[in-house]
């Protein structure tokens, strides 16, 4: 007889703080994200742990009515347990609550996971100069990027 086994990882997501940042920035880059370009203040942050180590985080970025889903990373060890599904749950929660009318994102990656999670695929030339003109837009991601949109309210 095969006996199956599901793996539940106990974890909480709280927002960012400035001493998290390290943390977030070390989990960045160990999965090749880039992280020159974030923000000084990470109010807009989220992240998630487990027994006092970060394992995950999120970040938006505003642009007048305009958000950018940026930054989501989950360690490895814990992927599959949807934590970054929670993570985007809440993001979108304070977003939404922020005013933020629609979220947009790039993507290398991920882009059918997006799509389960009601973001569709758009051309560069559809998102708002006010985003363009964001380092994730002007210089840190390729253009190779899928971009991808979410509407809020």
């Amino acid at each position: 007889m095969i006996k199956t086994f599901t793996c539940q990882t106990k974890f909480f997501i709280t927002p960012a703080t400035n001493e998290t940042r390290q943390d977030i920035v070390s989990l960045l880059q160990s999965e090749k994200l880039p992280v020159e370009d974030l923000p000084v203040s990470l109010a807009n942050f989220f992240i998630a742990h487990n027994n006092g180590e970060i394992i995950a985080a999120i970040g938006l970025e505003r642009y007048e009515n305009y958000g950018l889903l940026r930054s989501l990373v989950v360690h490895k060890d814990f992927r599959n347990n949807n934590i970054a599904g929670k993570l985007i749950t809440a993001l979108e929660g304070k977003a939404k609550k922020d005013g933020v009318e629609i979220l947009y994102l790039l993507t290398e990656t991920a882009p059918d996971y997006f799509a389960k999670k009601g973001y569709e695929k758009i051309s560069r030339e559809d998102v708002p100069e006010a985003l363009k003109q964001s380092s994730e837009f002007s210089h840190v991601c390729p253009v190779s990027a899928v971009v991808m949109k979410k509407q809020l309210l």
